[in-house]
């Protein structure tokens, strides 16, 4: 069954931020758009170059109202001993969810068959609300400035009711109004 259209589970677990542990609640997700990006594991291979190239958008991804999350059923001990020896991770400034008791990774049905969390990318609205997801097998890594212009078109869908974005469509791009004049004629 789809997540499109369906709110956060609830949920409650420990993180890494800025050198500190802190506490995440999936009322965090509200009052501004989110993305959470789900990887299989710390000291990993894909998972680092994916993160790294998600804080190099991240602060395109801060101006547009975004805020970051990534989860994988590591703890947040084991995330601040990543952020601690990897240069890639070092430099992550979003919020590093642990999911050991795979609780986050079930209720957004990422979790596989071994215990892991698939790469799974979701983009919440202030409401808590699932606008987008995209779930890639474990050897296919993400590109995330693709997820920024994925984040523009929820945003102005989303502040444009009646319009929608077509394929490849970027900021200030022309985008549809669907009628029955456009039937059969795109």
């Amino acid at each position: 069954m789809s997540l499109i259209g369906k709110e956060v589970i609830e949920f409650k677990a420990n993180a890494f931020h800025n050198g500190e542990f802190i506490e995440v609640t999936n009322e965090d997700f509200k009052g501004h758009w989110s993305v959470v990006c789900f990887y299989p594991a710390d000291f990993s291979f894909v998972c680092p170059t994916e993160l790294e190239d998600l804080q190099e958008q991240y602060a395109t991804l801060k101006s547009l109202g975004v805020e970051v999350y990534s989860v994988s059923t590591d703890t947040h001990f084991t995330h601040k001993a990543w952020h601690d020896h990897s240069e890639a991770i070092s430099k992550l400034e979003y919020i590093m969810i642990g999911d050991p008791s795979h609780q986050i990774s079930l209720g957004f049905d990422v979790l596989d068959d071994q215990g892991l969390s698939q790469r799974g990318t979701f983009i919440i609205d202030p409401d808590g609300i699932v606008q987008a997801l995209e779930i890639n097998s474990d050897g296919i890594g993400r590109n995330a400035a693709i997820l920024v212009d994925k984040i523009r078109a929820a945003q102005y869908v989303r502040t444009h009711p009646g319009e929608v974005c077509p394929a490849k469509w970027k900021e200030g791009a022309e985008t549809l109004k669907p009628s029955l004049d456009l039937v059969g004629k795109i």
